[in-house]
């Protein structure tokens, strides 16, 4: 079966005055209709590598690829009316953190119901009825009350779901997750990747989770991209990330908490220059 994604030798880079910041530097993979993830630290491109596909890079960055492809489209050479067409409607992004990403002075409601007016011709009363159901299906009781809420009504974990609910409404097949969880407790993490768990299994879409927690990405992906300073230096099975060869990986697992066992301090990542080669 043909791959949903095809990324090749993608690079994006920043021009600045005291030179051009290379962010994301020759990443290439593919994903199906599976759940992807792409770990790293702070600054290692994973954002800027969904961004990338979005095509939401800032106007001043450069953006290459020898291949950037979604379900055969270009996305390099595709107008911007197909791109804007294809963003939101068939790839959606759930951004990292709803204080941030939902307008304060929009309803809810009215937001979810904008996304689908954006993309399909539904009378007001569907619109309102399928961005209801959107709310119930990521778990949030009593939707018609959280319909017309604003964004500062509502607790981060009801923000990041309504945030979901939004991307989905329009039942896209490529689902982009921006660290989704880093704003939520525990259990409402939990909540959230249970709901994405399930839909990305009823809709048979492609996910790729973009986070920092390794525990997390391993207990809830399929497979592993592991990325530093803008390269992927290791691709595993979630399933065997425990066994990763690359000393970065290894690292990273070994700054890892154990419960019961008596680690202080905790070791410290040693960096090795020609990680970043």
């Amino acid at each position: 079966m043909s791959a949903l994604l095809t990324v090749e030798d993608l690079r994006v880079s920043f021009p600045t005055r005291t030179g051009v910041v290379e962010a994301v530097r020759g990443v290439s993979f593919t994903l199906g209709r599976e759940r992807l993830g792409i770990v790293g630290e702070s600054g290692s491109g994973k954002s800027q590598t969904g961004r990338a596909i979005m095509g939401l890079t800032p106007p001043h960055a450069q953006v290459t690829a020898k291949r950037l492809a979604f379900d055969g489209i270009d996305l390099l050479s595709a107008p911007p009316k197909l791109r804007r067409d294809l963003r939101g409607k068939r790839i959606a992004m759930i951004l990292q953190d709803p204080k941030y990403s939902l307008n304060p002075v929009m309803s809810i409601g009215k937001q979810i119901v904008e996304t689908l007016w954006r993309h399909e011709k539904v009378g007001r009363a569907e619109a309102r009825k399928r961005a209801l159901d959107m709310l119930a299906a990521v778990q949030i009781r009593d939707p018609a009350r959280v319909f017309d809420l604003y964004p500062h009504e509502v607790s981060g974990g009801m923000g990041q779901r309504a945030m979901i609910a939004m991307m989905l409404v329009a039942g896209p097949e490529l689902l982009i997750a921006d660290e989704p969880t880093s704003a939520l407790d525990v259990t409402v993490q939990l909540e959230v990747l249970s709901i994405l768990d399930r839909l990305v299994a009823e809709r048979g879409m492609g996910l790729i989770f973009v986070s920092h927690d390794l525990r997390l990405v391993s207990s809830f992906c399929d497979r592993v991209l592991v990325m530093y300073a803008g390269r992927i230096v290791e691709e595993i099975a979630a399933s065997d990330l425990a066994n990763a060869r690359h000393p970065y990986t290894q690292g990273l697992l070994n700054c890892m908490p154990v419960i019961g066992a008596d680690r202080h301090p905790l070791p410290v990542l040693d960096r090795k220059p020609e990680w970043a080669l």
